[in-house]
């Protein structure tokens, strides 16, 4: 395996990945940055995300470039080219099948059965594989044979609709400013597999885009059930929490969360309003809520009147959850997360050094790792092979023909 050895939790589990773009590529991720052998199988053009730029890391030569979209879900993997319209590549993909524990693709209902691999088969050559099949809505029902991406996902699965300001403040509904969706279903993949590891038996998860984003929804959902009306888009407050949103202070944004009774008392007494915490109007969270119209102008004047590090500093002193509204970089670069540890720079002996986003889990005895970058495409075809099976010969045959 290229890079380090793995030494993580899943240490000795092979993953194979016939998935592109997102959901799938994530799950994968989560798995091999865990330890996981993730040999992901592209096909001639690789996956698409490879395409999905600017910006690009091109090589030291500059023959070849790759996109920042692919290198953010692709590390830990090792890559094979395969034409899979070639009987050859099928043989290559069942014997791959035949050696991993997991199988990770994102065909529509019925494309893995017209690739040549079908669920019958893939029991009698692997017994104990867990395959995870992502599609946009699930393996049946009335739109399971329709395409899936992530924004269509928030918009139908109604996510769009609770994000973003109100049609009063001249708002619209808007998409999460990530693909979550697609990330929610790889991370729910993944807590899929790693049950169905933990069991023994071989059997197939289905997740989807749709079901993924509605089970997202939580307490929003839960509002819509109990009181039968959808909530409305509020932009950055709470539906059930008041004050628990942004305010713009004297030089920038902040937000504050106010998320106990005990809280409230002291950011009153913080912002030097202390009669505030006795008004009738905003006496607990459910009075806070019904008057929300007639605390915010008052809390968003007060909070208007100082810089942000001053509220913050008062803010820190009094116990009430609060933070600057940092921008992507102003994110990675905050003291907090340097010691995290939540960015990592990795070597690439054709793309030089790659910034990646760092471990969010940290395992005390059995800690994941980053080992390898992102392959170029069909880095390891000849790697892989090897371990199949097939001789030098045999390999450069298979690239004169088209195969890999």
């Amino acid at each position: 395996m290229s890079g380090q050895p793995a030494k993580g939790p899943l240490a000795g589990v092979r993953v194979l990945e016939l998935s592109t773009v997102l959901a799938g590529p994530y799950c994968s991720m989560v798995l091999a940055d865990l330890g996981a052998d993730v040999i992901k199988v592209e096909p001639a053009g690789g996956d698409a995300t490879r395409g999905y730029g600017p910006p690009w890391v091109e090589t030291f030569d500059g023959s070849e470039r790759v996109a920042a979209y692919f290198l953010s879900v692709n590390r830990n993997k090792r890559s094979i080219r395969l034409n899979l319209r070639r009987p050859e590549a099928i043989e290559i993909l069942w014997r791959l099948i035949g050696r991993s524990d997991v199988l990770v693709e994102n065909f529509r209902p019925g494309g893995l059965e017209r690739a040549g691999i079908d669920e019958a088969r893939l029991r009698d050559v692997n017994p104990r594989l867990v395959h995870l099949s992502i599609t946009g809505y699930g393996s049946d029902g009335p739109d399971s044979a329709k395409p899936g991406y992530d924004f269509i996902a928030q918009a139908v699965g109604g996510l769009m609709s609770v994000t973003g300001f109100s049609d009063e403040e001249g708002g619209q509904p808007a998409k999460v400013g990530v693909a979550i969706s697609d990330i929610v279903t790889g991370l729910l993949g993944t807590v899929g597999i790693l049950a169905a590891l933990r069991t023994g038996v071989g059997q197939r998860i289905d997740v989807s885009l749709l079901e993924s984003t509605l089970a997202v929804l939580i307490n929003q959902a839960q509002n819509a059930f109990v009181d039968g009306h959808s909530p409305s888009r509020r932009g950055n407050s709470h539906p059930n929490i008041v004050p628990y949103e942004t305010f713009a202070t004297a030089d920038g944004e902040i937000v504050v969360a106010v998320g106990s009774e005990r809280q409230w008392p002291r950011l009153c007494h913080a912002l030097g309003q202390d009669h505030l915490a006795s008004d009738a109007r905003f006496v607990d969270n459910d009075a806070r809520v019904r008057n929300r119209a007639e605390l915010r102008p008052l809390l968003a004047n007060r909070f208007a009147s100082a810089p942000a590090d001053d509220w913050l500093a008062a803010l820190d002193v009094a116990e009430v959850p609060s933070g600057r509204v940092n921008d992507v970089v102003q994110a990675f670069a905050q003291p907090q997360a340097q010691a995290r540890a939540m960015e990592e720079v990795i070597d690439h002996p054709r793309l030089g050094p790659i910034r990646q986003i760092g471990l969010p889990y940290k395992l005390s005895a059995t800690p994941a790792t980053i080992r390898s970058a992102p392959p170029l495409l069909g880095e390891h075809s000849d790697e892989i092979l090897a371990e199949l099976d097939y001789d030098p010969a045999a390999v450069a045959q298979l690239r004169v023909d088209g195969v890999i």
